[in-house]
């Protein structure tokens, strides 16, 4: 094999490796920016999530205690 013919062929090796370097850069990009958008949804259901168990919790409290006692008796 001439060496003319090797070095064509690690020529277009590395500029495969090179193609595929930058898609999987951009493939990590989008990746980043899902991660952020999904973790930041997340943030958003936790704080939902405790506000509404604060509220029950609320609600809970206002209850009268004979009504309470009642409701896990007939359970």
């Amino acid at each position: 094999m001439p060496i003319s013919s090797s070095i064509e062929l690690v020529t277009q090796r590395v500029e495969r490796l090179l193609v595929r370097y930058e898609e999987l850069l951009r493939s990590n990009e989008l990746l980043a920016i899902e991660l952020k958008t999904i973790t930041q949804e997340r943030d958003s259901l936790k704080t939902r999530l405790n506000a509404a168990r604060a509220r029950i919790d609320a609600l809970l409290e206002r209850l009268p205690e004979n009504s309470v006692g009642t409701k896990e008796n007939k359970a």
